[in-house]
């Protein structure tokens, strides 16, 4: 599933037709993608208006088509957006279409496990104004990290970092890195963490989510060496799927497990 900083590239790519009217609509009417917005009623709301500015937090895209509508755009699992020709032809998984004068935007989503959402009125909706405060906003501080670990004490860390409601943007390869970082098992209950392990833990979530969004954003597989002398020289996201892959700190066997209903990988050397 895309997470922060693949989120963020997506958003890239359609801004691209930031300031350009959008002359027609295409949908899939029956997708299952539409579950907060009304397909006919998307097309004549957007059809004629200019997409002015847009925004990413957590896994969500916001898009501000004129003064009071706006465009809702969760990937899901399997979801992307791409930039076509203005005539292109929309496949049997591009759900959703923009066109403009000089360029078509598509929402392509193979497993319809995404989301289409929208609203009017001069207010951004509360779907989006409701997303928990960034990992890299001044709100995410260690206080509030520590009390949110305290009061779910008996979960496993790695689960803990997947919840939205105060760790928004961050998924499975963004935890494992994070922990990893930190060295701190993903089978640790958060209550089991000192507080200079809460601290640790604080810090590597802004780190990670500040360089994945610098490096990757969704451009490719590898994350390439880390200069900041507080991080290792590389990443674990680089070798977490490698058969037989040892862990870059220390070159002991990686190892993998179900842990909060999401595959992890840790090193059991460096996270004891």
């Amino acid at each position: 599933m895309p997470e922060l900083a693949e989120v963020e590239f997506y958003r890239r790519r359609w801004a691209a037709g930031h300031g350009a009217k959008i002359t027609a609509v295409l949908v899939h009417a029956r997708a299952r993608i539409f579950r907060d917005a009304a397909p006919r009623t998307l097309v004549r709301a957007l059809t004629g208006t200019v997409l002015r500015s847009s925004e990413a937090a957590a896994k969500q895209m916001l898009f501000r088509c004129d003064e009071a509508c706006w465009l809702g755009v969760h990937l899901g699992m399997s979801g992307e957006l791409r930039v076509e020709s203005p005539d292109y032809t929309p496949g049997k998984h591009d759900h959703l279409v923009l066109r403009q004068e000089l360029r078509s935007l598509v929402f392509a989503d193979p497993r319809m496990f995404g989301a289409v959402r929208f609203q009017r009125g001069p207010q951004p909706p509360a779907w989006w104004t409701g997303i928990a405060p960034a990992v890299l906003s001044g709100e995410f501080t260690p206080a509030v990290v520590a009390d949110f670990l305290h009061r779910r004490r008996r979960a496993p860390i790695k689960a803990v970092l997947l919840m939205q409601e105060r760790f928004p943007g961050i998924g499975n390869w963004m935890a494992d890195e994070i922990l990893w970082r930190a060295r701190l098992a993903p089978q640790r209950t958060a209550g089991s963490l000192d507080t200079a392990a809460q601290r640790t833990l604080h810090r590597e979530c802004r780190q990670v989510a500040r360089q994945a969004l610098r490096t990757i954003a969704g451009v490719g597989s590898r994350l390439p060496p880390d200069l900041n002398v507080h991080i290792p020289a590389t990443w674990l996201f680089n070798h977490r799927w490698e058969k037989g892959g040892d862990c870059p700190r220390c070159h002991a066997p990686l190892r993998h497990a179900t842990i909060g209903g999401r595959t992890s990988c840790w090193c059991p050397q460096c996270q004891q």
